[in-house]
């Protein structure tokens, strides 16, 4: 269905970008900073600023010029369509002219998306939408947007062509760090690949924006009103003339700057290299953990140091681990997310459960000493089918008063709830642990 629109119709002003900075948070929002030339009359006057994004949080909106205040603003994000057109002539005249050429001339009663009703002179006409050629409405509201627009009661001193810096912030953007790590063939060196996924939905494209991220969990206050949702959804140095994000450190968080500027566009998912990739020794861990199940988790661990290659903040994400296989195909071997990690920590990833390792644990006795007093005793059996050593950490946790009186194997006490054990299992073969813990 075409409308024809008779009025003369206010646009808002679109103002010329000279240069947008972002910066984006993984908490699914975003600080936009403009800078636009705009033409304003000198003392009060009507502004329009547009286009802005429709996830905009029109409360944080702050502009900067010499000589330039904002008095009042509007946020207008009702936008102009033939549906909104329709509803706000209720009870007004309109024209309807129909495939076949009849024209019908009346006050517009309702609306519905598949019909709608006029009242000529004293007769109720409904004309059904898929015959309608075209719609006339000779009264239009005074004004009405395109687009999402700032609608701004302005002061100026001077009037002119003004310099202004506008900044903003916005929802429906965030990132995401992903990395990719591939093991080698003895489990003892991994690589590092990191990088970043900008998801963007605030309703706006942002040309050649400079382009930053934050790290970090950063509180934002409760808002008692809700605002109308509009948008859904190794490390080595940092180099400018490479591929990757320059870091720092940035009040209680961490600043991920892109040494170039990128177009970030509206309903898209974008990609960035985060870092260079780098090598770091590894280890293959096997961990038995009774209050985790009865299957021995496999785990690849290493330190996030600059000795061993790495030794940057690392954000938040998930890493998922390749490994070739004989035919020199890389396989999947399993992911697991991490949390913002500084440097100098270790980095523990979870990539399943072994195949070839089996745990049978069982309580074998237990003795009431006295009426606080008791006895445990248990018996953890690890048997090991694959064609090498192994090594296994039994984890146990206790609560109260406790300490282990006896075991078959030499452990140590990592907490005031934990003991552990490193138990060597030879290949095809299976070792026993026991052990006693008294408890009061």
């Amino acid at each position: 269905m075409n409308v024809k629109i008779i009025a003369i119709l206010i646009m808002s002003a679109v103002a010329c970008i000279a240069e947008v900075a972002i910066t984006v948070y993984n908490d699914g929002f975003g600080l936009v900073k403009e800078e636009r030339t705009i033409d304003v009359e000198k003392g009060i006057s009507s502004f329009d600023y547009s286009p802005v994004p429709s996830g905009i949080f029109p409360q944080t909106v702050h502009l900067k010029g010499s000589g330039i205040a904002v008095l009042e603003q509007n946020y207008e994000y009702d936008l102009v369509s033939t549906d909104r057109l329709l509803e706000k002539n209720i009870d007004n005249e309109i024209r309807i002219t129909t495939e076949k050429g009849d024209v019908f001339e009346g006050e517009l009663l309702a609306a519905d998306g598949s019909s709608i009703l006029l009242k000529i002179k004293s007769e109720l006409t409904t004309i059904r939408v898929e015959q309608i050629l075209e719609v006339t409405f000779p009264r239009v509201p005074d004004r009405f947007y395109t687009r999402p627009t700032l609608a701004w009661l302005l002061y100026c001193e001077k009037g002119g062509k003004q310099n202004t810096e506008l900044s903003y912030m916005t929802g429906g953007i965030g990132w995401e760090a992903a990395y990719v790590s591939t093991v080698n063939r003895d489990d003892t060196r991994l690589t590092l690949d990191g990088w970043v996924t900008i998801s963007n939905r605030s309703g706006m494209t942002y040309e050649d924006a400079t382009l930053k991220l934050v790290a970090g969990d950063v509180h934002r206050a409760e808002q008692k009103h809700a605002i109308p949702a509009r948008a859904k959804g190794g490390y080595m140095e940092a180099d400018a003339s490479v591929l990757g994000f320059e870091e720092e450190s940035f009040f209680e968080y961490h600043l991920y700057s892109l040494p170039r500027s990128t177009t970030v566009a509206d309903r898209q998912d974008k990609q960035l290299s985060l870092f260079e990739p780098a090598e770091t020794p590894a280890e293959k861990k096997f961990i038995f953990e009774s209050s985790r199940g009865n299957k021995v988790r496999v785990e690849m661990v290493f330190k996030n140091s600059k000795e061993r290659g790495l030794g940057m903040p690392l954000p938040e994400g998930i890493i998922r681990v390749y490994k070739e296989d004989k035919s020199g195909a890389l396989q999947f071997v399993g992911e697991d997310r991490i949390e913002h990690t500084p440097k100098d920590e270790e980095v523990r990833i979870y990539l399943g459960n072994a195949f070839d390792i089996t745990v049978e644990r069982n309580q074998t006795d237990y003795r009431r000493i006295s009426n606080r007093v008791s006895e445990e005793d248990y018996e953890i059996k690890i048997r090991n089918h694959k064609e090498e050593d192994v090594v296994v950490k039994v984890v146990e946790h206790f609560w109260g008063d406790w300490y282990i009186k006896a075991h078959s194997e030499k452990g140590n006490q990592k907490d005031a709830r934990t003991y552990e054990w490193e138990i060597a299992i030879p290949k095809d073969g299976e070792t026993i642990l026991t052990y006693t813990v008294k408890r009061k």
